[in-house]
């Protein structure tokens, strides 16, 4: 019953952040007011590099090719995925004019209220519920995704409002999201099968499973890489205003 809910689940959240991802850049990109062959060519881009990103993350994920190495000298392909999806995206957004121009046009809101979606992760907790997922794991993880997702709608809901806290709350919430996935990201190793396995010994974690690595293979890039954003733009408006002060 949970792997149908789970499949489901993860490829329903697989289309929907891929549009947001795309809503938010052609929201940014007429706001920086890019020509529409520009924004066809940028959107285009992103969706390309998006579907054949998640296509090759679902297709290693199904041939066992994300599972944690089983020796320290072991390559360990799903973060070079998370690490390398993420870097992809912030490339996209700052190696060309287009993407610099985006990236500099986009609105705090959007991006700190992209990690809304986070709250997805409570799906660790029913698994947990149902005795597929660890504690150990779906705990911190699942707590963790659905606390980022908050904060990120509470620097949102301040930001809407215009409240003097409202940068704090941004910077809490970029603080807590990235600290959700360093927790995440140890916790996953320490209780999946592998050479630093010593946690869930008799319940290993099916993070690195398909379809839930899609998870760190695909859903965490995206959200990180708006993190990176969002912290770019917190310093680019602290030295405007050092500057114009």
């Amino acid at each position: 019953m949970f792997s149908t809910f789970l499949e489901f689940y993860v490829r329903a959240f697989a289309t929907l952040l891929p549009v947001l991802a795309v809503i938010t850049v052609a929201i940014a990109a007429q706001r920086a007011k890019l020509s529409l062959r520009k924004t066809a060519i940028a959107l285009s881009v992103l969706g390309i590099v998006l579907g054949l990103w998640y296509a090759l993350a679902a297709r290693a994920g199904e041939l066992g090719l994300l599972m944690p190495p089983q020796t320290p000298t072991g390559i360990p392909y799903v973060l070079i995925f998370l690490f390398g999806g993420a870097g992809l995206l912030v490339l996209l957004g700052s190696a060309t004019h287009a993407g610099r121009r985006i990236a500099e046009s986009a609105d705090q809101r959007e991006m700190i209220a992209f990690q809304v979606p986070r709250v997805m992760g409570f799906v660790f907790l029913v698994g947990w519920a149902f005795g597929e997922i660890p504690w150990q794991f779906a705990l911190p993880a699942g707590v963790g995704d659905i606390w980022a997702g908050i904060a990120g709608w509470q620097a949102f809901k301040a930001l809407e409002q215009g409240r003097a806290n409202a940068n704090a709350l941004v910077w809490r919430a970029n603080i807590i999201g990235l600290a959700d996935f360093a927790i995440a990201v140890l916790t996953g190793v320490l209780t999946s099968e592998g050479f630093l396995h010593v946690m869930a010994l008799e319940e290993p974690n099916i993070i690195n499973n398909y379809p839930l690595v899609l998870f760190p293979a695909f859903f965490v890039p995206i959200f990180l890489a708006a993190h990176v954003f969002s912290i770019l733009q917190l310093r680019r408006a602290a030295r405007h205003k050092t500057v114009t002060a």
